[in-house]
């Protein structure tokens, strides 16, 4: 017993163990599509897993794949068409899970407006706000309609993207989400339309997915963190009211209308399985652009995404 006692006390006595540490730079200002990160954070699940996450916001919506590149971030939330894009370009990145399983992105125009059909669009203005992946996905969408990019003008509105449209700035915008400018713009009281890509002709992606430097990336904490991520995404399908309680009462400016309205649109289309790779998808997606010229050859999928609990 005295044995016992002792060695209870110096267990006691020991320091526990610190957590290892991990940047993520957003790929946007947290709303919403940030969901499960924000839970996971909040209820103590990335702690769990022994992991102190720093959650950053980027001052420029293009930055976050450069520094998780760079090795200025261990994990970057990005977009699936983003990397194979620059993947073609040299930048050191690959897919390690997904966060928004399904596209959100569309092309916004005024639902009123003079853009019936894509057609339309010949000589107008079009609004973006990343550069490059955004302009290579409206080039693939005018493509059918005989449109090329030198028949539009390009408008970067950077965050002003619904704004820029009500006010007449632009014809349309490329980079809308359905499930945030939509809403934004019905509660202004001007009714928008979307044109969905993988309506116009695009293959389905992932929206939004976690990259990493597959040369710098630490494997373990990435699952890691995917494992609480995970547990997240049940968490607030499970409890839907609850946790929208719990992510906007992290920041005041969470608190209206348009994130409530986002909230209830994003939890049908946040991965149940961020660590799981759809291969099929990723190799549709690199199939197309090479068809589309976008890129100058086919890459493999596994230069492109992982699954890092296949190890």
């Amino acid at each position: 017993m005295r044995l016992t006692a002792a060695l209870l006390s110096l267990t006691l006595a020991l320091p526990a163990h610190s957590a290892d540490k991990m940047t993520l730079i957003l790929d946007w200002f947290v709303n919403p599509d940030h969901g499960p990160i924000i839970i996971a954070q909040e209820k103590g699940y990335f702690a769990d897993q022994g992991l102190e996450v720093e959650v950053i916001a980027p001052a420029d919506p293009a930055d976050p794949p450069k520094m998780a590149a760079a090795g200025r971030a261990d994990l970057a939330v990005s977009y699936q068409p983003q990397l194979h894009l620059q993947i073609h370009e040299g930048l050191p990145l690959k897919r390690v899970g997904t966060l928004v399983a399904t596209p959100l992105n569309c092309l916004l125009v005024l639902a009123e407006g003079p853009v019936k059909s894509l057609a339309d669009l010949k000589g107008r203005k079009v609004g973006f706000s990343v550069a490059g992946v955004e302009e290579a996905l409206l080039g693939a969408i005018l493509a059918p309609h005989d449109l090329g990019m030198d028949d539009v003008e390009l408008v970067n509105v950077n965050w002003s993207l619904s704004p820029s449209l009500m006010s007449g700035q632009v014809d349309a915008v490329i980079g809308a989400f359905r499930n945030f400018e939509l809403n934004q713009m019905e509660i202004e009281g001007v009714e928008g339309r979307c044109f969905y890509l993988e309506e116009e002709g695009l293959p389905a992606y992932d929206e939004l997915i976690y990259v990493a430097n597959p040369e710098t990336m630490d494997p373990d904490m990435i699952e890691r963190f995917l494992a609480a991520t995970e547990l997240a995404t049940q968490y607030i399908i499970n409890h839907p009211v609850e946790s929208w309680e719990i992510f906007s009462g992290t920041a005041v400016e969470l608190q209206d209308e348009l994130n409530a309205k986002a909230w209830v649109d994003t939890l049908p289309r946040f991965a149940l399985r961020p660590a799981a790779l759809d291969a099929g998808r990723y190799a549709r997606f690199e199939a197309f652009l090479a068809r589309s010229g976008m890129i100058p050859s086919e890459n493999a999928v596994s230069d492109i995404a992982i699954d890092v609990t296949a190890r």
